[in-house]
């Protein structure tokens, strides 16, 4: 699905979010590999399950022709620096609800990227009959947490010790799930 752009301006800096198009795939394509090595709030180590231009373009194509599916990107002053995924199932029994997922550069967090990224997803699951997102979040990731509660999200489940990181502990996976009646 494509929507149309909405400008932001936060803590000095403007920005715009918009759907994703074929000639950011390349771009897409290091950006996911950067921001994988920035933080381990993801699930992929720097290089892991890497997606190529074709594979981002293919996915753009994707998204912008299935009415379940959005993926946008954040750009100040044309350079995409974050972006996001809502994908939607053709089984008949899930076809009521989006998965989202969402990655920023951390040289712009605290710029409310995440925040407007998901903001516009919600906007266009609600407008598009879309009954429920879910996502999925580490649970030391106290700030993106909190904003998924504010914004209607609740914890549904916790997957125990799903994940190991670099210090060698495992921590829990919180799956969180907005309904909108």
């Amino acid at each position: 699905m494509i929507i149309n752009n909405k400008d932001c301006y936060v803590n000095g800096i403007n920005y715009t979010v918009r759907s994703a198009i074929v000639e950011d795939a390349m771009v897409l394509s290091e950006l996911r590999l950067q921001i994988d090595g920035e933080t381990e709030n993801l699930d992929r180590e720097k290089g892991e399950a890497f997606i190529d231009i074709p594979g981002f373009e293919q996915i753009i194509k994707t998204d912008s022709e299935n009415p379940k599916n959005l993926f946008l990107v954040a750009v100040v002053q044309e350079r995409i620096i974050g972006f996001s995924r809502c994908e939607g199932n053709h089984l008949i029994r899930f076809s009521h609800k989006i998965e989202f997922g969402v990655c920023v550069l951390k040289e712009y967090w605290g710029y409310s990227i995440g925040k407007n990224l998901l903001k516009e997803s919600i906007l266009w699951a609600d407008t598009s009959g879309i009954k429920k997102i879910t996502l999925n979040v580490l649970e030391t990731n106290d700030k993106a947490i909190k904003l998924y509660e504010k914004l209607g999200f609740e914890i549904e489940g916790i997957l125990r010790k799903d994940k190991l990181l670099s210090d060698g502990n495992y921590y829990n996976t919180l799956m969180m799930g907005r309904f909108n009646e």
